[in-house]
């Protein structure tokens, strides 16, 4: 398990005593739950019950403007319909106000905060918004010395010190990421006043005592810059983590909301079991022969549970 050390099954040392696992399942209720939601789930649930942990459900609606209350009802039924079961939660981003604003204190006495103007449009005359191989062109420090003063239309950014993150993935093996120039200065709150997806989930995670962190390959490359603005925030262990494989078309692009995919709707509509739909959802990742159906208190057996 990476940095943890286990003293007895289902139980890991963090931060100087002896707590549970605990994982999280982090839906955004930007759209409805589709096939790769229910890989997560799968992992997720997957995991933590193998290793005698625990699941939070976190709502993750720090985009207000994106996050619909009909989609986090949506997704709660298809949840509960599936039958996976958190053992805790649901908590809101939109209820953590509060924790966001007291992290950006704690942080701001010891880092580089500074209030940033720039808009998607001046990044992308400034740098080449993304790389050719996809990979995302780090934010240049444009306004890192201006000494803006924050206010509307302004967004907060934290200069992240330089060197090197290492962690251990429970699935692909050792890593080694340097965020302060992979990223550059990392945006904390936007132009529109939202808390970012890598400063609400790093802040979440730290004060949820989050040990495992499960989530799909796409997010690896966010690993090493939550790293560093955890230990930044003052985490001294951190969690261990899981990337699993994606759903792809045959195009290699991941399933997404906004592409239409097979949702658990529209499969529920057309009388699928959630056997079949957690069957099916492990099969597309090779963790289960296709054509099989799978139970939600099955799925520990899929990683030795």
């Amino acid at each position: 398990m990476g940095a943890w050390e286990s003293s007895e099954p289902g139980r890991f040392g963090f931060n100087g005593r002896d707590v549970p696992l605990l994982t999280r399942f982090a839906p955004s209720p930007t759209g409805y739950l589709h096939l790769g939601h229910v890989v997560n789930a799968v992992c997720t649930w997957g995991l933590a019950r193998a290793r005698g942990g625990h699941v939070l459900l976190r709502i993750e609606d720090h985009d207000r403007s994106r996050c619909r209350p009909e989609y986090e009802a949506a997704l709660l039924e298809d949840l509960a319909w599936l039958g996976f079961e958190p053992d805790a939660g649901p908590v809101r981003q939109q209820d953590a106000g509060t924790a966001y604003a007291d992290a950006l204190t704690r942080l701001s006495a010891t880092a580089h905060v500074y209030a940033c103007d720039c808009s998607r449009r001046t990044l992308a005359a400034a740098t080449t918004a993304v790389q050719a191989d996809g990979i995302e062109a780090p934010y240049p420090g444009t306004c890192r010395n201006r000494g803006l003063e924050p206010g509307p239309g302004r967004g907060l950014r934290v200069v992240l010190p330089p060197g090197v993150e290492r962690f251990h993935d429970d699935r692909l093996g050792p890593q080694a990421q340097t965020p302060a120039t992979q990223c550059g200065d990392l945006l904390l709150r936007d132009r529109d006043g939202h808390w970012t997806y890598q400063f609400a989930v790093t802040v979440d995670d730290l004060r949820h005592n989050i040990s495992l962190v499960v989530r799909g390959e796409d997010l690896l490359a966010s690993t090493g810059r939550q790293l560093r603005l955890a230990r930044m925030l003052g985490r001294t262990t951190p969690p261990a983590f899981f990337h699993h494989a994606l759903i792809r078309h045959a195009s290699g692009q991941k399933l997404s909301k906004s592409a239409g995919d097979t949702g658990v709707r529209t499969l529920r509509a057309a009388g699928a079991s959630p056997e079949s739909v957690i069957g099916r959802a492990a099969s597309l990742i090779g963790l289960l022969e296709p054509g099989r159906p799978l139970a939600a208190r099955e799925v520990a057996s899929l990683f030795g549970g």
